[in-house]
């Protein structure tokens, strides 16, 4: 009796990505010749989806829009910006960012970085960031500026879902005008946080937390004074033509009115 053949492997099926989803969206704003801002570089991957929007006269705006669920444990996104000499920018995002949980209990990472250059000015203006319970999130915000580029960016984090507790967040900003530090700072909360994080000495049992930092020139000659701005937030003058108003709140919605609240009383 002849000796029987091995059994046929299976098909193979489709290949495992690697761990993680890997996906960056690139911007380029330049000035068009007619007063206005050209986009000539738009592009986005996986999640991270750019559209066009309606913007102020003679800027240019973008909306991010999240095409999938992400950041999830092990995912890495990056947003990249560049405004040339002149340009202006305004990149908005089109809903809330959750940060979840992944399978494998890896951290995601989400790092954005702008580009100004001389006379641009750039707004960032994203949704708040939610940090859902079991999830681990870095971001990391790097911006470099020309001396005479303005800057308005926001940031606003929401501790958890309604009735839930935090995921791990961790939330660096730095600042460089004219390759020299003008502001870096970071922001721990959550499981694996350094003891008190959510205390009086921390976040004092608030569960939104924002900053508004804006950049501008104009700030040499006549600064606004610091100022308190409620029980809860403050307006700091830094050392360089910039200001940083931080907040805490009960939530999402609060938060938003006293940073709104602020961009209207010093016309930002």
């Amino acid at each position: 009796m002849a000796p029987a053949l091995p059994a046929a492997a299976p098909p193979a099926g489709p290949a495992l990505p690697a761990a993680g989803l890997r996906a960056t969206a690139r911007i380029g704003a330049v000035r068009d010749g007619r007063g206005g801002t050209a986009l000539p570089l738009l592009a986005g991957e996986g999640p991270l989806a750019l559209r066009r929007t309606r913007g102020e006269e003679g800027e240019a705006s973008v909306m991010l829009v999240g095409a999938m669920s992400a950041p999830l444990g092990g995912d890495h996104l990056t947003v990249e910006a560049e405004a040339g000499p002149g340009a202006r920018l305004c990149l908005r995002s089109a809903a809330a960012t959750l940060a979840l949980p992944g399978r494998g209990g890896e951290a995601a990472r989400y790092d954005v970085r702008l580009a100004l250059a001389a006379d641009s000015a750039v707004r960032w203006l994203p949704e708040p960031l939610v940090s859902v319970r079991g999830s681990d999130l870095r971001v990391r915000t790097t911006v470099e500026l020309a001396p005479t580029a303005r800057l308005l960016l926001r940031e606003e984090q929401v501790l958890g879902r309604t009735g839930e507790s935090p995921g791990r967040l961790l939330s660096r900003l730095t600042v460089n005008r004219d390759g020299r530090p003008l502001l870096d700072q970071e922001v721990a909360c959550g499981p694996g946080a350094p003891g008190g994080w959510d205390g009086p000495a921390g976040i004092a049992g608030h569960r939104a937390l924002g900053q508004l930092l804006v950049v501008d020139p104009r700030f040499d000659r006549d600064p606004p004074p610091a100022a308190l701005l409620g029980e809860f937030a403050a307006l700091t003058p830094l050392a360089g033509p910039a200001v940083l108003v931080t907040a805490l709140a009960p939530d999402a919605l609060r938060l938003r009115e006293i940073l709104d609240g602020a961009m209207r009383t010093y016309g930002w």
